[in-house]
């Protein structure tokens, strides 16, 4: 064998076609399968707040701006941590950073059970969690998007979304049980012993780039070799928001995604529970009913992946907002009983549908607009999902202790989505050519 024919036969060569190929699974649908089980893992979570006002404002006497605070804490923490995490990645790669924030939620979580001051909450719910979160967030399944996969990202990225309406379809309906029955502290040792739970998957079968493997990303023509590792992970993440706030899509997409955040995690997430709760209506029935959204998000994400790959992703997110929008003026109507009504049941279904089939079309545009640097940018717009979410989260808990009710804030909600339809629709077209060169 020559010296040439040996040097080929090292380099990682693209598998040729073949029945026997093609009819096999892509590794990167695996990799995609541990990601949508990690971030499940991960929401669980995220479907405690809404369910714990209540019972902490009971035991501590503490008041429901004080908890929303800490939700607000949270909610901030898990959007200004993304873009850091994805920077991360990069640099150290997906499957540590990732196991490290699943350990620091547990964390948090388990401390909870001994706290007795309002600041503990804020440390440990806020602050620990939030990090943590913040490190599993979409900037997660947007960087295993762009390395595992060339082709059906928008039909990826939907699938990873709606990995936390699963969690949330999971855990909402077993935690409400809990809390109801056992009180809250059980609820959150059962958060922390799930996050702890996936830690092995991560690190048994994740992998951070298809080179690892020796495999193309799904749907590529050629061989992608692995990046070397990028330090400066903190600097290259405030580099990227720098470069990209100079141009006015990042603003566009970040208001919009603020507005996202605000109408969905702030609002129905935090507050819709205790709304239901305060008409009378039992807290798992109300609980059951954010899980409902849960499984309609599920389908509705997946959709509109599959939208995303096919449609223009600006009207997407002008239909999308503006059908939220119409559903949340309505929802005060719905909430003057206890009982569960057809309209309420259409209301979640339809509400569900729409909860987060915002992600796929602003990821695509992201990447539409700023290349190999999206998954970052993607980080920061949703920092801004993010930061609107814990606006709201916090305002909303002190609108019912001013108004003794909630119905300010769905109205404040429906009229800011028809201001993000109009925002979404005047974002600028960018050639893809010209984004991968960027």
């Amino acid at each position: 064998m020559t010296q040439t024919s040996e040097a080929a036969a090292v380099v990682p060569q693209p598998p040729k076609p073949g029945r026997g190929r093609r009819k096999r699974v892509h590794r990167a649908w695996f990799v995609a399968a541990v990601t949508f089980v990690t971030i499940i893992g991960a929401a669980a979570f995220r479907s405690v707040p809404g369910l714990l006002i209540d019972p902490l404002h009971d035991e501590f006497d503490w008041s429901r701006g004080t908890i929303s605070a800490a939700v607000s804490v949270n909610l901030a923490l898990y959007g200004l941590t993304a873009p850091f995490a994805a920077a991360l990645m990069d640099r150290f790669g997906i499957r540590r950073v990732v196991a490290v924030a699943l350990t620091v939620i547990a964390l948090g979580s388990g401390l909870t059970v001994w706290m007795t001051a309002a600041w503990q909450l804020m440390l440990c719910w806020g602050l620990l969690v939030g990090l943590g979160s913040g490190s599993m967030a979409l900037a997660f399944a947007a960087t295993v998007t762009n390395r595992w996969f060339t082709e059906r990202r928008g039909l990826v990225s939907g699938i990873l979304t709606a990995a936390s309406a699963s969690g949330q379809l999971i855990f909402l309906p077993l935690l409400s049980w809990i809390v109801e029955r056992h009180d809250w502290r059980p609820a959150a040792v059962t958060v922390a012993l799930a996050a702890l739970a996936v830690v092995p998957f991560v690190w048994l079968l994740l992998r951070d780039h298809p080179a690892d493997v020796g495999q193309m990303p799904y749907g590529a023509t050629e061989f992608v070799p692995k990046p070397a590792p990028v330090p400066g992970a903190a600097r290259r993440a405030v580099t990227v928001l720098f470069s990209a706030a100079r141009t006015g899509p990042f603003w566009l997409l970040a208001g919009t995604f603020a507005i996202c955040g605000a109408s969905t995690n702030g609002l129905i997430q935090t507050h819709f529970v205790p709304a239901a709760h305060d008409h009378g209506m039992p807290l798992t029935t109300a609980a059951s009913l954010l899980a409902v959204i849960g499984v309609f998000d599920v389908v509705g994400t997946i959709a509109s992946g599959w939208f995303t790959d096919r449609f223009e992703a600006r009207r997407l997110l002008a239909v999308y907002y503006s059908l939220r929008g119409v559903s949340l003026l309505f929802l005060p109507l719905l909430l003057v009983t206890p009982s569960v009504q057809p309209p309420m049941i259409f209301f979640i279904v339809f509400y569900g549908l729409d909860w987060v089939a915002t992600v796929p079309p602003t990821l695509a545009l992201c990447r539409e607009q700023y290349g190999e640097d999206s998954a970052i940018v993607f980080g920061w717009v949703l920092a801004s999902h993010q930061v609107g979410a814990a606006l709201v989260a916090f305002l909303g808990g002190v609108a019912r202790d001013t108004f003794g009710s909630y119905d300010v804030v769905w109205y404040a909600s429906g009229a800011l989505c028809a201001v993000a339809a109009l925002m979404a629709l005047v974002i600028r077209r960018r050639p893809v050519g010209v984004a991968t060169a960027a």
